[in-house]
């Protein structure tokens, strides 16, 4: 049988308060409140063998966030956040998996936690007013509250090319990435993407390979991570002021310690521009999007200038010329899609062994039983490795099959996109709770940061119905459709919603092209939320 952390497999009669999919940092953090704060009979159910969703799945070569570590943590618990020592400036893979591991075994997590379990259904009863939820088990329990935490970047996306499955050698997706590694000594390795997987993972594989071919399809506008070691004075300096780290994190625009600085691109000389932008590329990490000028993401002009830098930056440190324009981004916004940082990328294109090609030029015809054929070429490879990124924000969630009120389906209700209430509730669906859906900040800002809220405004509203003895809750319909409304009228004013990326569903073949994340920032975000449950949940019905 598959292996659980609490053995429970007879649970066909079983009543629950809640259950939560998913055991990253949202399913973590929602057992955590539901269970040892508000004294919830609560169930997870997790896919993987492990806890750590993302962190979990990806453990690729290269693999590490993109936040910094001191802060892509959990706030809720003071004496966690003093006890765990980060090492250093960004953490890896192992590393945020080790600290999820701490966190469930610090609060006794897991013994509500089933592991190697996939919830297949989950179907509202609008007799009783709860959810019957099924596991590829065969498993069926009820519970009040079905509360999604499947991650926005969980879905891996397996481009359907051609003779894919025909390849002899070894292939990868780096979202399902062996737990013992691969070893790529000696072997012709190709890779597919040039996304933040991709340009986190060609350093460290290209250091190991005999050669590495990357197949990009659109270059990538990346700035150096700038990752060191911490200190001992580091640790003590960000311990005694957490309080005040964490406050910034929940008062930013990104769910960063930092703020854009009240100044545009245009006011400052060319000169100063220039200094600032040097300053920002030495420091590295994500300063240079959002603590720079206040402007990159809203003025055309302005983002050009920030990203003819980064361009001249590419020209600056890759040799081949032919190649360095390749890897300069043409043909979208510097944020218009995810920006990524790294750890020696453009330089690993000056390698012997490191080779690009444009398949937007010459396009992948098929995968080969000995390599990949593109269309004026064939490339002998040992190893194929897909980089190829998530159907983001609702695969996860839409490979379920959930049925809400009148077994109407969520696939059907989000047939030309999806659509929500705060990214939290979805009309028709109720006393269904979606942390980080679409329709909130979730991707745009830092995760925790973003989970944390979503968390405590779900839990306020559970105590809510408790205590005016309400069963039931769901979104109204007119407020549903203002809210998509407003997602799609604030997407209008950032440049973050205008690129062909996931953040669209562009990279889905057939998907519908939607602005899933909320653009309009965090603060303006928290402020909605406060002010729909402090006038008692304006626009959510509630029934006993």
């Amino acid at each position: 049988m598959p292996g659980t952390d609490n053995n429970s497999r007879n649970q066909a009669s079983r009543e629950l308060d809640a259950v939560v999919i998913g055991a990253g940092f949202a399913g973590l953090c929602a057992l955590y409140k539901f269970r040892d704060v508000m004294g919830m009979d609560v169930q997870v159910y997790e896919t993987g063998d492990g806890v750590g969703g993302t962190w979990y799945w990806n453990r690729y070569p290269g693999a590490r966030c993109d936040s910094e570590s001191f802060y892509y943590c959990f706030s809720f618990d003071e004496d966690l956040a003093q006890e765990w020592e980060w090492t250093g400036k960004y953490p890896e893979q192992p590393e945020i998996e080790r600290y999820l591991n701490h966190v469930a075994d610090r609060f006794d997590l897991r013994r509500n936690i089933q592991l190697s379990t996939r919830v297949t259904h989950a179907k509202f009863d609008d007799a009783t007013n709860r959810w019957e939820i099924r596991t590829e088990h065969g498993e069926c329990v009820s519970a009040r509250y079905l509360v999604t935490a499947v991650g926005c970047l969980s879905d891996a996306n397996l481009p359907d090319i051609q003779g894919r499955d025909s390849f002899e050698g070894e292939s990868y997706h780096t979202a399902r990435w062996p737990k013992g590694g691969v070893d790529f000594t000696g072997k012709r390795v190709g890779l597919i993407g040039t996304g933040s997987t991709g340009i986190q993972a060609t350093p460290v594989i290209a250091a190991a390979a005999e050669h590495l071919t990357v197949f990009q399809r659109t270059p990538n506008f990346t700035v150096p991570a700038r990752h060191a070691a911490f200190a001992a004075s580091d640790q003590v300096e960000i311990k005694k002021n957490y309080s005040q780290i964490f406050k910034r994190t929940r008062e930013s625009p990104a769910g960063f310690p930092y703020f854009p600085i009240d100044r545009s691109t245009h006011d400052v000389s060319p000169e100063e521009r220039d200094e600032i932008l040097e300053g920002l590329w030495e420091e590295g990490g994500f300063k240079f999007l959002w603590g720079g000028f206040s402007d990159l993401l809203l003025d055309p002009a302005a983002n050009e200038i920030a990203s003819e830098f980064i361009r001249n930056k590419i020209r600056g440190i890759v040799k081949d010329p032919e190649t360095a324009e390749l890897l300069c981004p043409k043909c979208h916004a510097y944020g218009s899609k995810r920006p990524p940082i790294d750890t020696d990328y453009y330089t690993t294109f000056n390698r012997d062994n490191v080779s690009l090609v444009d398949i937007k030029t010459v396009p992948i015809e098929s995968i080969t039983p000995s390599g990949l054929r593109t269309a004026d070429a064939e490339y002998e490879l040992d190893v194929l490795v897909f980089a190829t990124g998530f159907d983001a924000m609702t695969g996860s969630l839409l490979k379920i099959e959930i049925e809400g009120s009148g077994g109407q389906r969520l696939a059907d209700t989000w047939a030309e996109g999806p659509r929500t209430f705060l990214g939290i509730q979805v009309a028709g669906f109720p006393n269904l709770f979606t942390i980080t859906g679409p329709g909130s900040p979730s991707v745009l800002i830092n995760m925790p940061v973003a989970i944390e809220q979503h968390v405590d405004w779900i839990a306020d509203c559970i105590q809510h119905m408790n205590e005016t003895g309400k069963s039931r809750v769901e979104a109204t319909v007119t407020a549903q459709d203002e809210w998509v409304e407003h997602v799609a009228e604030v997407s209008q004013y950032s440049l973050m919603g205008r690129g062909n990326s996931w953040y669209v569903g562009a990279n889905i073949p057939g998907k519908p092209r939607v602005v899933s994340p909320y653009t309009g920032g965090q603060p303006l975000y928290r402020e909605r939320c406060e002010a729909v449950a402090n006038a008692g949940y304006e626009g959510m019905q509630f029934g006993s």
